[in-house]
């Protein structure tokens, strides 16, 4: 065996893939090159250090379950121009993770509130620290499943493990009693011991509506709000905003749906009057 054979077999037991990867191209180019034994253990000790980084940061990323990774950079503040670029600035800086508070983004559909939490997990991710991201429904659908089975405690901990979790949707589909009540559960164990990033197309005081339970909104919403910056957008949609350069015509409203509905029923109306009159 030769001493190549031998060093990669050590390589191979430490576990140093990519010093393994590059051993014989930097031991060509020190022959050639003749540095210093301590800059040349620093170079292959430098690009393995690089590599378990990002590798563990892919590793973090995969196991974050983003729908898509978006950062702030793609986000376009000018068209959503009263959102506060303060604000935005202030939760980049992540003090808010550091503090375990949380951000509670608001508006309409397409506006960007999802855009907005991925982008701040990813930079919480990049910093080192966990994130995970999952609508309310299938939140709510995940512990309601480890409930009836008996597993609910060591469900929870996959949601309260992460230094931050995206709470994606909340408010566009009512919640029942059971899955209000595991909802609390988690907001109430990561009190003060983690962030929460949450979206929602629904103003606080209707939030009463989505819970079916005054109370339990209430108690929510104090620990959800007691340390968090809420982000409050109101714009056009970013996906009206594709159609439209797409050359596309934006979606019908809901009046003009209904006013189409009744022409239509109104000209059945009258062809059903018209056949009726001909046969008598």
């Amino acid at each position: 065996m030769t001493v190549i054979d031998r060093l990669h077999g050590t390589l191979e037991q430490l576990s140093l893939t990519t010093i393994g990867d590059v051993l014989e191209s930097r031991l060509e180019a020190a022959g050639k090159e003749t540095p210093a034994y301590a800059d040349f253990l620093e170079g292959l000790l430098s690009l393995e250090v690089v590599s378990r980084r990002d590798r563990n940061l892919q590793t973090r990323m995969r196991m974050a379950h983003f729908p898509y990774v978006k950062t702030l950079e793609q986000f376009d503040l000018a068209f959503q121009p009263n959102i506060d670029e303060r604000q935005i600035r202030e939760l980049q800086t992540l003090r808010f993770v550091h503090e375990a508070q949380n951000a509670i983004f608001l508006g309409p559909p397409g506006v960007g509130k999802t855009h907005l939490c991925v982008a701040l997990a990813v930079e919480a991710i990049r910093a080192g620290f966990s994130a995970y991201f999952i609508t309310t429904q299938d939140l709510v659908a995940d512990l309601g499943r480890a409930a009836r089975s008996g597993q609910l405690e060591k469900r929870l901990r996959v949601y309260l493990r992460p230094k931050v979790l995206v709470i994606d949707e909340m408010g566009y589909l009512p919640i029942d009693e059971m899955g209000a009540t595991l909802l609390f559960q988690v907001v109430s164990a990561r009190y003060e011991r983690g962030s929460i990033l949450l979206t929602s197309n629904k103003s606080y005081r209707d939030w009463g509506a989505i819970f079916g339970d005054q109370v339990l909104a209430t108690a929510v919403l104090d620990r959800l709000l007691h340390h968090a910056t809420t982000v409050n957008i109101r714009g056009e949609s970013y996906r009206l905003r594709e159609r439209k350069k797409a050359g596309l015509s934006t979606l019908p409203t809901v009046d003009s749906v209904l006013s189409e509905a009744s022409r239509d029923a109104s000209e059945g109306s009258r062809r059903r009057h018209n056949a009726n009159t001909e046969e008598v």
